[in-house]
């Protein structure tokens, strides 16, 4: 009995050196793809990727013309589509207005969705300002009443972004506002490959 109770007292403190020895693992681990440049801070493993897209309507707002997934399918059958989930009190939506802007003048279809319920609740007057003072890059843009939308996608916040394939799939995602760095290595190569 005494040589159980010293086991356990010997087993609960390696404990904490496991836990620590596997944290540093994946710290290395993380580490090494940064240095090889395979680190994404910004892929959190959305569950949709390589899905179809739900099925959804999204009305007008701001002076947008709504779409369904439906219309999204059709556009992305032309030419990859750009969904991007924003929301006009979204300082991260805000800093990403300008490469958006840049993506459209590329002449990358991007269409707008909002939530007007639920955690990324919106307001039609505030979208309509935001989209005044930021510039408004998108072909379509709809609101998503009850925030059914969002959730079925899988967001995770706002902004994210979804490209829609020629098949009607998620092909690409990132949580977080798109940069520079994401339009020149991930979206204008998938736009290309979409070319040919």
């Amino acid at each position: 009995m005494i040589a159980t109770s010293i086991a356990r007292r010997r087993l609960l403190l390696l404990a904490p050196l496991g836990v620590a020895a596997a944290g540093g693992a994946a710290f290395y681990s993380m580490l090494n793809r940064m240095e090889e440049g395979r680190f994404d801070p910004h892929d959190i493993g959305n569950p949709m990727l390589g899905k179809p897209i739900p099925d959804f309507a999204l009305g007008p707002v701001a002076g947008g013309q709504g779409f369904s997934s439906a219309d999204l399918r059709a556009a992305a059958r032309i030419k990859p589509v750009l969904l991007n989930f924003f929301a006009s009190w979204c300082v991260p939506c805000a800093s990403e207005a300008a490469s958006l802007q840049a993506l459209h003048d590329m002449g990358v279809p991007i269409w707008g969705a909002t939530a007007l319920a639920g955690a990324y609740k919106d307001q039609p007057d505030k979208i309509a300002g935001f989209l005044e003072q930021y510039g408004n890059p998108y072909a379509r843009l709809g609101a998503d009443p009850k925030g059914d939308t969002c959730i079925n996608f899988g967001l995770y916040g706002v902004p994210e972004s979804f490209m829609i394939d020629a098949a009607g799939r998620i092909a690409w995602h990132v949580a977080g506002p798109i940069n520079e760095d994401i339009i020149e290595r991930q979206i204008m190569p998938m736009m290309q490959k979409a070319k040919s």
